[in-house]
């Protein structure tokens, strides 16, 4: 199926007048590292831009200062770190605050370490709620893929065509083929990232029409990350919420494209226009 607007428009939950920000969902994002805190900063304003009615950021200590001023309505915490990037002993807040989410977002800037790779498996195993699994993240997880068969609770990943064959896999003819052999044998939602991104469940299938080449810039996948954990928190299927979110983003990207020209434009542009399209 092409996504379209219209299609977009009636998966996207309405908003009851009596509705407080609980029932918006409520999503921990786990990413940023030294030198690279504005991965966290578009995951985070991703999933606020996109309705989420709480967004908890859990970060290194080591740039959590940066990440509190930039952001003022998420709610940012530090976590234990080593080098800049998450250490293992960073389980023990998160595990805390598990239980009460609606959907968990790792792997933006994340970093590649051994406590890395301790927090990426542990969370998998133990969070009973979906997980968007991105960047890093995928990275991380390329080694274990056991992991990812054996989770009750849905998994999706975001990998650009190098993440995806460090997953083990190769595209060849088709896009979408490929993307759907993944899914079944990862038990995973697939968002296979480039011109008509291919977002598949292994069985159901989604083209996403737009995008363009002035959001190949860093952060344009931070942001589309944000915005799929922004509406599976909001209630959305995993194979809807990464669907609409991938049309969402593409489309702030065509928009700013249209207005500002392919060559400057950025993912905080994107940003901006986001809601309007949303209305």
């Amino acid at each position: 199926m092409i996504l379209s607007h219209e299609a977009v428009l009636s998966l996207l939950p309405d908003r009851e007048k009596t509705a407080h920000k609980g029932n918006f969902g409520k999503i921990l994002l786990l990413c940023g590292s030294r030198g690279y805190t504005g991965a966290a900063y578009l995951s985070a304003m991703g999933a606020l831009r996109a309705g989420a009615g709480l967004v908890f950021l859990g970060v290194p200590e080591s740039i959590y200062a940066i990440e509190a001023v930039k952001l003022n309505e998420a709610i940012v915490f530090p976590l234990p770190d080593r080098d800049g990037m998450l250490h293992e002993a960073a389980m023990e807040e998160i595990e805390k605050r598990l239980p009460g989410m609606d959907a968990v977002l790792i792997g933006c800037g994340l970093g590649q370490s051994q406590g890395t790779g301790e927090v990426v498996l542990r969370l998998l195993e133990q969070a009973r709620c979906p997980v968007v699994l991105d960047a890093d993240g995928i990275n991380l997880i390329s080694g274990h893929r056991h992991v990812l068969r054996g989770r009750a609770a849905p998994t999706i990943l975001t990998p650009h065509g190098g993440e995806f064959a460090r997953l083990g896999y190769s595209i060849g003819e088709s896009r979408m083929e490929a993307a759907m052999q993944a899914a079944r044998e990862l038990n995973c939602v697939m968002v296979l990232k480039g011109h008509d991104s291919c977002i598949t469940d292994g069985e159901r299938q989604y083209i996403n029409p737009t995008g363009n080449p002035g959001m190949a810039v860093g952060g344009s996948g931070d942001l589309l990350s944000g915005i799929i954990v922004s509406l599976l928190g909001q209630g959305l299927s995993p194979l809807e919420a990464a669907a609409c979110a991938c049309w969402l983003h593409g489309a702030a990207g065509d928009r700013c494209a249209a207005s500002l020209g392919q060559y400057g434009m950025l993912p905080s542009d994107m940003l901006e226009v986001l809601p309007r399209l949303m209305k």
